[in-house]
Formats: C-alpha cells, structure tokens, sequence
C-alpha cells in the first residue's frame, strides 16, 4: 500500500483558505519535495518561491505546522504529525498569492536600518587591516552569515505587535556593522537603532535565535545593541 501525506497548503491572498491535498510518502522527502509535488503533479496553479534548493538562498522559506523554517532543508520526517502537513506563507508581511509572501517591508527595515556597508577608502587605498581575533571583529563574525530569509521575521512575535519595529534580521545586520572598523556610519546607525521601533521593543523571546536556519542569534545581537547604546552618546538622543 502506498504511504500518503495529507498536506493542508494555503490559498489565495490575505483572504484565503487552506486546501488539502494527498501527496505520496517517499523516503528522505523534503518539505520543498512535497509542494513542488503539488504544483507539477496536482494543482499547476499553485505559488511558491524556491532557487537553489540547498539553503543558500533562504527564498523558499514557509510556515510548516505554525513554524517559520526553510522547506528545502526540512524532511518531512522531521516535521509530519501523523502524516499531516500544514503549509502556509511567512507570518507577518503581506501575501501575493498562496505561500508567496511580499518581502518589502523586511528589506525596507534593513535600509531603514541602515544595514548597508560604508566605508572610507577608495579602490585605489590600501585594504584596511582587520584584526581577526579582535572581539569586535568575533562581534561582527557571529552576526555576519544572515542570507536574508526572514525566518527569524516570521517568528518575531515584537513584529506583529508592533509593525515599525526594524526586526531581529535589520537590527542583527546592524550589530555586524557598528563592530566593523571599517564603516564610517557607526553613530548615526546607533541613533537609527536606538528609536521606539529600534532594538529597545524587543522583548528578548528568543523564538528569532531559536529558529534561525543558519544558527545565528540575532537576540545576542540585539542585546549588544542595548548594551552599547547605553554607553554611547546616541543613547542619549
């Protein structure tokens, strides 16, 4: 007899409904495995994201069983109840279509805080040397692999409260760049950060460190930022 999956996927916008489907159960068989099953075999007209399929993109990442995580990197084994799956798009931004999810907001709160690198020399200066076992330069290291896949940004339960709040991905990318000598935008980052709907509304859950698929901790992140705002003239402001 041929083992199914009962996987219940979101469909349509924000107004919707989920829509089960049976799916057959192989072995080794990811979470991506199972929607790309759907679209191609049962229901051609269903919306999902994916590239590269071995977690360096981060763009396939869902909501499987109430939980933000990335669907190429995900065994079914790992997750199933009773082989039941429950697929929906990333909580907290927009929905386009079925489990495609408008990432705007998120990258906009990056840029919102300033999460772009500048620096002071040209390319014809000198590299600027950096100290590798510095602890600013660890700091930095710690932060520094974020692929931009809002996981952590689906789970931030600060972000449903509270929808200006920058987010655990914006202000971890902050963090990486006050602790690079090389940037020139230091304070007035912190300033940015220090804001009502900078790193001081984060409630220190930890549900973004948590879940993150590239085991960063944007909650230790955060609370650097905390700490350094309170020895800093931009805390002040």
């Amino acid at each position: 007899m041929t083992r199914t999956l009962a996987v219940s996927v979101w469909r349509g916008k924000e107004e919707g409904d989920f829509v089960t489907y049976e799916v057959p159960r192989r072995d080794n068989q990811t979470v991506l495995d199972v929607i790309t099953h759907i679209q191609r075999n049962v229901d051609h007209t269903l919306s999902y994201r994916f590239a590269c399929r071995v977690g360096m993109c981060g763009s396939c990442a869902m909501t499987v069983n109430g939980k933000a995580m990335w669907t190429c990197r995900t065994h079914v084994s790992q997750v199933a109840d009773n082989g039941k799956l429950e697929l929906a798009p990333l909580s907290n931004l927009p929905v386009v279509k079925d489990l495609v999810t408008d990432m705007r907001d998120f990258f906009d709160k990056w840029a919102r805080g300033m999460g772009q690198f500048k620096g002071s020399r040209t390319r014809n200066d000198d590299f600027e040397k950096v100290q590798p076992d510095s602890k600013a330069r660890k700091a930095a290291d710690a932060g520094i692999e974020c692929i931009g896949c809002g996981v952590c940004y689906g789970s931030c339960d600060v972000v449903s409260w509270r929808p200006d709040y920058l987010g655990p991905a914006a202000l971890n990318r902050a963090w990486t760049l006050v602790n690079d000598q090389r940037d020139v935008q230091s304070a007035q980052r912190l300033s940015v950060v220090a804001g009502d709907a900078g790193c001081h509304s984060c409630h220190t859950q930890g549900t973004c460190t948590e879940r993150c698929p590239k085991q960063l901790a944007p909650t230790a992140s955060i609370a650097g930022l905390k700490r350094l705002l309170m020895t800093s003239s931009a805390g002040g402001k």
